[in-house]
């Protein structure tokens, strides 16, 4: 009989220590352990890899200088090759075997998602996923931290601005027929309908898809001189290029999918007058900002490569992390992580990041973007915040 209650004393006590001891996972006397689901073998592969080397030099800067109030960082990175079902499997190795503390700047909308259940199930943060969706913090949920405005809210605001200030006569779309191209053509239709406005033509296409030609012409066709991008790299340049090729030239204006130092690079001249909503700029090794510059070379010193705006994406997330660590005090849980950061404004950076703030009810950082443009050959700011 002893026994038996003995047993049942010690379930208890194992009951009431469980979750105390998984608030603290991933985290020991020495060190902060996270987790991170990239495409390092997929589509977004050149993505995937550029934000992990941007982690990986501010985790590197927080250890040299001794860590957080005393504990290292260490940062375990799994592959998904941008595959919902790879992402469930990476997932449960990170948070069961891992045992990560938080997961940060995992890239992509269907990876994250399919990877939550998996995380919040083992009370593990979704810290600041590398994605414009809006499920990255909708529905609410306690563990939701997301820092990108969205595609929604870019388009929404930018398209107003930009058809008034060019005097736009007629308004088109081309978009990718899936969830990031409606969240495009829907921020599109909400914003114009604040200036009396209606697309002219919407024209769509399927992911994957190479030629644009029927979409160009029928845009060209209906008399449009201003288009909204609902498109990413390839298919991007493949519109313009196409566009130019026929002699259309409308203001083109794309979402943050669009901005990235590939179009020009791949594109070449023809981008030149692309518009893209953006929030941190695009870093070059000769920018005119000498905290960018010397940041930019310290990177290309370490990886041998340029970075670009997903390694400022992920330079700046790790560095987020820290300070709301930091502010956690020694004794760092969820519960005290969820404390600091849910009172913390965050001041821009020198890549010209907006405010943020959160609360226990606002989860996404900030919903501003701002503009910039190729000029050149190279992307150039070219407005303020939008609100």
């Amino acid at each position: 009989m002893q026994l038996k209650h003995a047993l049942v004393a010690l379930a208890c006590t194992l009951a009431a220590s469980g979750p105390a001891l998984a608030q603290s996972q991933g985290v020991s006397k020495d060190t902060i352990t996270l987790g991170s689901i990239q495409d390092l073998s997929g589509p977004l592969a050149g993505f995937g890899k550029q934000i992990r080397m941007g982690m990986q030099l501010r985790v590197d800067e927080i250890n040299e200088q001794g860590g957080i109030n005393g504990r290292k960082l260490a940062l375990k990175v799994e592959d998904s090759g941008y595959d919902p079902k790879r992402a469930v499997l990476a997932a449960q190795k990170l948070v069961n075997q891992d045992k990560i503390f938080a997961m940060v700047g995992t890239i992509g909308t269907a990876p994250n998602v399919a990877a939550f259940p998996v995380m919040f199930d083992k009370n593990v943060l979704s810290f600041f996923p590398v994605t414009a969706a809006r499920e990255m913090y909708e529905p609410h949920h306690r563990l939701k931290y997301s820092f990108a405005s969205t595609y929604y809210d870019q388009v929404r605001l930018a398209a107003p601005k930009l058809v008034k200030e060019k005097g736009a006569k007629k308004v088109c779309t081309i978009y990718q027929d899936d969830e990031f191209g409606l969240e495009v053509l829907r921020g599109a239709e909400a914003g114009l309908k604040t200036i009396g406005v209606e697309l002219a033509e919407k024209t769509s296409f399927k992911r994957g898809a190479t030629d644009f030609s029927s979409q160009v012409a029928r845009m060209k066709a209906a008399g449009c001189d201003f288009v909204v991008l609902g498109t990413l790299i390839r298919e991007t340049i493949g519109t313009i290029g196409e566009s130019r090729k026929i002699g259309f030239n409308p203001t083109f204006l794309g979402s943050a999918g669009a901005y990235t130092e590939l179009i020009h690079k791949l594109g070449g001249k023809a981008m030149d007058g692309l518009y893209a909503a953006m929030t941190v700029q695009q870093p070059y090794l000769d920018e005119a900002s000498q905290p960018i510059r010397f940041w930019a070379n310290k990177y290309k010193t370490k990886f041998n490569e340029d970075p670009a705006v997903f390694s400022v994406y992920g330079y700046s997330l790790i560095d987020t992390f820290s300070k709301a660590a930091q502010k956690a005090g020694a004794n760092l849980t969820t519960d005290s992580f969820i404390t600091a950061m849910d009172s913390m404004t965050l001041e821009p950076d020198m890549f010209g990041s907006p405010t943020m703030t959160f609360s226990a009810t606002k989860r996404l950082g900030n919903e501003s973007s701002r503009l910039s443009q190729i000029q050149d050959g190279r992307w150039k700011v070219v407005s303020d915040y939008m609100k």
